[in-house]
């Protein structure tokens, strides 16, 4: 009987040691979302943080803009026609997030939860071998019974706007995406299949491998921030090989009329000493 009570006491201590152990590693692995809007010198741009026990885990800074069509009434009561309502996303939004080793994802809330933006990453092995991040989903809900941007809408109500098989952004691990030039993306809803306009420019992203607190790591620029800056180079670059060969034809010519020159002070004056010859 006392071998018996000894084994349940025993069960009991490991059952809250494991218990401790788990309540210890919820408390660590605490996550929490900081909005830092205000610090951007751009009134359009967002910044937004996810930290991992106290060190930054996920980083978005970007400037967003909706275009969401809707139903409204016509005026003879009968037929419906589309509206558009053109929204941006706020400083003042409120932010959760998730941090992974392979995944992670914020949300991006504001206006009392009328609105919401979400975006899914994913880390994984490209067909090259290289180890590759990248947007995986986004996500738009919005409520169209919201007044400030809804103006009548017919049967108004919350909508879900979704990507389907997407794969955006991809970026080598280890790198922030910067990308200046401004990029769309269209998300079906669940509004009678409508199709929601996202409009996304001034970004810089990094939900994995942050080695420094609020620091992006590398960057990694965008195709059309590279063809752009390529093409104001390229003037430039033509300008200068231009100038460089007018300079070494320039500089042949000076060099051959000199030898010329040169080549007739040597010759005789005098036609009659050509006699000889």
């Amino acid at each position: 009987m006392e071998q018996l009570r000894f084994s349940t006491l025993d069960s009991a201590g490991v059952l809250l040691c494991l218990f401790a152990i788990l309540v210890r590693f919820t408390v660590t692995a605490e996550q929490e979302g900081e909005n830092l809007s205000g610090l951007s010198t751009n009134p359009d741009k967002d910044i937004f943080v996810v930290r991992e026990n106290g060190t930054t885990c996920l980083m978005v800074e970007f400037a967003v803009r909706f275009t969401v069509p809707f139903d409204v009434l016509a005026l003879n009561g009968i037929d419906l026609i589309t509206e558009n309502a053109y929204l941006a996303l706020p400083r003042g939004a409120d932010i959760e997030g998730k941090c992974g080793s392979q995944d992670a994802h914020i949300h991006i809330s504001w206006n009392d939860n009328a609105y919401t933006l979400r975006i899914y990453f994913v880390k994984e092995t490209s067909g090259k071998g290289d180890d590759v991040w990248k947007i995986s989903k986004v996500q738009f809900v919005y409520d169209t019974s919201e007044k400030t941007h809804f103006l009548n809408p017919y049967n108004p109500g919350k909508h879900t706007a979704s990507t389907h098989h997407l794969s955006a952004l991809e970026t080598p691990a280890g790198r922030s995406y910067v990308c200046e030039a401004k990029q769309t993306l269209t998300l079906i809803s669940s509004d009678h299949q409508k199709g929601v306009t996202v409009a996304i420019s001034d970004v810089q992203i990094q939900p994995f491998d942050i080695n420094s607190d609020f620091m992006f790591s590398e960057a990694y620029k965008c195709i059309t921030d590279q063809r752009e800056q390529l093409e104001e180079t390229l003037p430039l670059i033509l300008g200068f090989i231009l100038g460089l060969i007018i300079v070494i034809t320039l500089s042949v010519y000076h060099f051959h009329l000199k030898l010329t020159a040169a080549t007739q002070s040597q010759l005789p004056c005098d036609r009659s000493m050509y006699k000889n010859m």
